[in-house]
């Protein structure tokens, strides 16, 4: 081998350079955990609000230390800052926390462009789009504009009633052609996900996550972001999702509202049919019942149906659950779940028609429900023709949170100038009329105080409303980062419970260890010392895997852990092409220099073009793959490339400097040396029972795919999937009927996963609806149903997500039905695109197009049937065998490494055929098969050692990825010499005959 000191200096700096950049994760992980226990002596758990706090308290510390010095090597310092940077970053599935995407609402944008025009064009073209989206891979502005053009007649984008408005003048002007605004619109629209964009950031840098990763998906309005870590995942959702859109609006009085409320009553009777009671209604709340006086008692009368009446006939008085006090701005009290029912009352156009002229722009909003109850206040803010407040909180400079005179929490706010002299008018006016302001945040009334000291000056105010601490603390750090733009909402949400996280390292960890003991052993097994070479070089493989991987930032996933596991295995690949090409040559007679000189010039080629085919797969999968999918590609290819260098330079290095020693290496032990020696198969005369075969299989799996279909998992389909663990095992059958009852979510299913007392749960509730409001309501429904099982845990522990937790709620996961049609579109283009990418690499390398055609017909044997064994055995199997992203990057790897054997093959018939011209053909084919049986048994051997090792060991949210994997390396070991080349020799012969006809 030339230029042994420049291989030599290249491995030591390579792997000096791994150790340096690991280094750094070892000591962020020493002072993050530091940090963590500072918290913990610092805030009992006694305290309210305890890990909310212990946050601050981690984060405060380690803002403390930012730009200390806290790591030393050699004369180079590094700041926590700097250590942190070079840290490698753990994935969800290991870290635990929360991972969504937002999907900002262009369609508000555009309607705050169009200053909420009622032009029927304009809106009519914005429901069409919605329609559109449910079946493209457009952008919702794309879909808008093709809508817009349908339907447009004489209507034009540039016209006063759409985008000629008051705010776009100047830019836009109504001699402008569609065109010409559809360009300015596009830049508008561009601007506002930018804004929602720094917004979403602000709030995440004031919410004190280590490590969160922001980022925009094209030019769709989606925003990814990963909280790893995150302890309070509902409180995280919150903050992501609330638009911060703060208004003050003055407040009529409760009292006003009694007669328009029976009134109301009473023309509801007529348009709402009775709803029959199958039970008793609850009792008024205590608390509640004290409250009401005898106005509301004066206006039901007779009305008000007791707690055995058996017919509702009081659509709004059978609703209420107590009053206000006199004199305040509270109408009545309802409970939360009875919100939109009475919303949609007031608001019909007969119950609307009986408001006074004065009132008749009277705007109805609910208040935040009380502290552990379900009772809401409703108020009626004084509105106007424009439905616009008369103090936004676009005039909020400065937001804190702060204890009040009672000691609660509340959150003071400091406004500009212009703010300031309307909110000195707004104060002076309700402390004339002694009436109160209504303070709303996202159409949420907070508090409504009456002012008793006259107008107030400089523009200081403060909400009050029952906060808890954590509340205050997100309040005041949203009116800080500003309002977003448009509504954000979660269209796919993963969250992992860090004890789950811990779980998934302890697994990985294990199956990792496992199967590299497994492979270092079988080398040395097999292949006496030079195996011993061999296992060195994959050691500093592996350092170099991981060296990369936190040099480039890359983060760490529990699929990113498989696919460095995977590369165990198949870098062993290499290795074992080279061995076995030195045992040729050494039989031939050749002394051990010049066979192992020539064993590695032979294997060379075989080697590159095995792992350049799978290396295409790998970045196919990366460029379609999202979150922990990427992250198993991008393993996978630095394992490819590191596989590569150790094998063919650093096993050199190794076997050179032993023979040059006068060392003797056979390549083999006393029971390998005559293993696959001398080995002559007729492969081609068996062809037609392999095809009998393997025709007899595809049917199978075409009629099952067909009949009993896949079992398609949320990313395909939407829904919401939750994993839940119980104290005891529990029948899955059992939880499917109970959460599939009418009243629950209509349909359910719940599926063992890993140990018997674990379930996954997935429903498609209400898949089209999105918002915290929503996922709160599946996850009490959820809880509810599930309580008999739960040895009576509460609600809060159900759903904690506690460092400790063992039993409840562990990780859920939600994709709407429109990105799940993205996900669908992304993996079948992945899968195509990967096929063509290899067919025409192939076609270039063999340079017949026969031998492209074998590869691809193999490789559709390949995946047709993995695909027929899913859908034939998911039923029945104790693990999950759902479709989702990464049983399509299981199918991509089996594609790899089908073609990795495939390939290896190839090269040794081209090799043969053209050192041996007088053969004839199906001679070459049958000698290239038997001459790589060897190398492709125990590649295959030792990547299903590695495989099982992960699937036996590692997590349960692998194992059907891994069973994948397992069939594939199978069917594709089987496929390479029974499949690929009967095909292409069969292609080849009937090219051949036409030639001679």
């Amino acid at each position: 081998m030339q230029n042994k000191g420049l291989v030599k200096l290249f491995a030591i700096l390579f792997g000096l350079v791994s150790i340096y950049q690991l280094s750094f994760t070892f000591k962020a992980n020493q002072i993050e955990r530091n940090a963590e226990e500072i918290a913990i002596n610092k805030i009992p758990e006694t305290e309210e609000g305890y890990r909310a706090l212990r946050s601050i308290e981690e984060s405060n510390y380690l803002e403390s230390i930012a730009t200390d010095t806290v790591f030393n090597i050699g004369i180079a310092k590094f700041t926590y800052n700097d250590v942190k940077a070079k840290a490698m970053n753990l994935g969800l599935d290991l870290k635990g926390g929360i991972n969504v995407i937002l999907q900002v609402s262009v369609k508000d944008i555009l309607k705050g462009l169009a200053n909420n025009t009622k032009d029927p064009v304009f809106n009519k073209a914005l429901d069409d789009a919605t329609e559109l989206q449910k079946n493209s891979q457009n952008t919702y502005l794309e879909d808008f504009f093709i809508a817009f053009d349908a339907i447009k007649g004489d209507t034009k984008l540039a016209s006063p009633d759409i985008f000629y408005t008051k705010e776009l003048d100047g830019e836009i002007n109504g001699t402008m052609s569609d065109d010409e605004v559809k360009s300015i619109i596009e830049t508008k629209i561009d601007e506002s996900i930018v804004s929602a964009f720094e917004v979403l950031r602000k709030r995440i840098d004031e919410f004190g996550v280590t490590s969160p990763n922001i980022q925009r998906l094209g030019t769709s309005g989606r925003i990814l972001v990963e909280l790893p870590g995150v302890k309070d995942v509902e409180r995280a959702t919150g903050l992501l999702q609330s638009t911060a859109q703060l208004e003050f609006w003055d407040a009529y009085k409760g009292e006003q509202f009694f007669p328009f409320l029976a009134q109301a009553n009473e023309t509801l009777k007529d348009i709402v049919s009775p709803k029959t009671e199958t039970e008793e209604q609850e009792p008024q709340d205590s608390e509640d019942a004290d409250a009401t006086d005898s106005t509301i008692d004066d206006l039901l009368g007779d009305a008000t149906t007791d707690s055995t009446a058996v017919e509702t006939v009081n659509p709004i008085f059978d609703l209420i659950r107590g009053q206000g006090f006199q004199g305040g701005p509270v109408i009545a009290r309802f409970e939360s779940k009875d919100k939109e029912t009475i919303l949609d009352y007031l608001n019909k156009p007969q119950v609307r028609a009986l408001l006074p002229a004065e009132q008749r722009y009277v705007k109805f909003v609910f208040g935040k429900p009380e502290k552990d109850s379900e009772i809401v206040d409703l108020y009626a803010l004084i509105g106007n023709r424009d439905n616009v407040p008369q103090l936004s909180g676009a005039v909020v400079t400065d937001a804190r949170n702060q204890f009040g005179p009672t000691g609660k929490s509340e959150v003071s706010m400091q406004m500009n100038a212009k703010g300031a002299k309307i909110w000195e008018e707004m104060t002076g006016k309700a402390y004339n009329q002694q009436s109160q302001i209504a303070i709303v945040l996202d159409d949420v009334v907070y508090s409504a105080p009456g002012v008793t000291t006259g107008p107030i000056a400089g523009g200081s105010s403060s909400i009050s409303g029952d906060f808890t601490l954590n509340e205050a603390i997100d309040l005041a750090n949203v009116l800080r980062a500003g309002k977003l733009p448009a509504s954000a909402d979660i269209i796919q949400s993963e969250v992992v419970g860090p004890s789950l996280g811990q779980e998934a390292i302890d697994s990985g960890t294990t199956s990792f260890l496992i199967a590299l003991a497994l492979v270092l052993v079988w080398m040395i097994f097999y292949y006496g010392k030079a195996g011993g070479f061999a296992d060195i070089a994959m050691i500093l493989n592996i350092l170099l895997i991981f060296g990369i991987l936190s040099g480039l930032g890359a983060v760490l996933t529990l699929p990113g852990i498989a696919g460095i596991v995977l590369t165990i295995g198949m870098s062993v690949d290499a290795n074992v092409l080279i061995f076995e090409r030195i045992r040729e040559e050494l039989t031939k007679g050749k002394g051990q220099k010049e066979a192992i000189q020539d064993g590695f010039s032979n294997a060379l080629s075989s080697i590159l073009d095995a792992n350049i085919t799978t290396g295409l797969t790998a970045l196919i999968l990366f460029i379609f793959g999202t979150g922990p999918i990427k992250g198993f590609a991008t393993t996978l290819l630095i394992g490819i490339g590191t596989s590569l260098f150790t094998a063919i330079f650093i096993t050199r290095l190794l076997v050179d400097w032993y023979a040059n020693k006068g060392g003797k290496l056979d390549f083999s032990t006393a029971i390998t040396k005559n293993l696959f020696r001398n080995i002559s198969i007729e492969f081609l005369k068996k062809r037609k029972v392999a095809y009998i075969i393997s025709g007899a299989f595809i049917l199978l799996s075409l009629g099952s795919l067909f009949t009993n279909k896949l079992d398609q998992g949320v990313d395909f389909v939407g829904g919401r999937t939750y994993q839940v663990r119980f104290a005891q095992d529990i029948s899955a059958s059992e939880i499917t009927d109970l959460l599939s009852q009418p009243e629950v979510f209509g349909s359910a299913d719940a599926k063992t996963f890993g140990d018997a007392n674990q379930l996954k749960i997935t429903t498609k509730y209400k898949v089209n609806e999105t918002g915290a409001e929503v996922d709160e309501e599946i996850r009490t429904s959820l809880y509810t149903a599930l309580q008999p099982h739960l040895e009576g845990m509460s609600y809060d522990e159900f759903i904690s997500d506690s460092d400790t937790k063992t039993i409840g709620l562990m990780k859920y996961y939600k994709v709407s039905p429109t990105i799940a049609d993205d996900i669908k579109q992304a993996s079948f283009w992945a899968i195509l695109g990967s096929l063509i990418v290899v067919f025409l690499y192939i076609l270039i390398r063999f340079k017949r197009w026969q031998f492209s055609l074998g590869a691809v017909a193999a490789v559709f044997h390949d995946v047709l049937i993995v695909l027929g064994i899913f859908s034939l055995t998911y039923k029945f199997m104790p693990f999950n065998m759902e479709i989702d992203q990464a049983f399509i990057a299981a199918i991509l790897t089996v594609i790899g490494y089908s073609l990795n054997d495939t390939v290896v093959v190839f090269d040794r018939i081209r090799e043969f055929f053209n050192e041996h011209a007088s053969w004839d053909f199906n001679k070459v084919v049958d000698v290239s098969l038997s001459s790589t049986l060897s190398r492709t048994l125990n590649t295959s051997l030792t990547t299903l050692v590695v495989l099982l090792a992960i699937f036996i060991f590692g997590g349960d949210s692998i194992r059907g990825f891994m069973f994948a994997l397992i069939v594939g390396v199978i069917v594709g070991t089987y496929s390479s010499l029974f499949i690929a080349t009967p095909i292409m020799y069969d292609s080849v012969k009937k090219l051949e005959d036409k030639k001679k006809d």
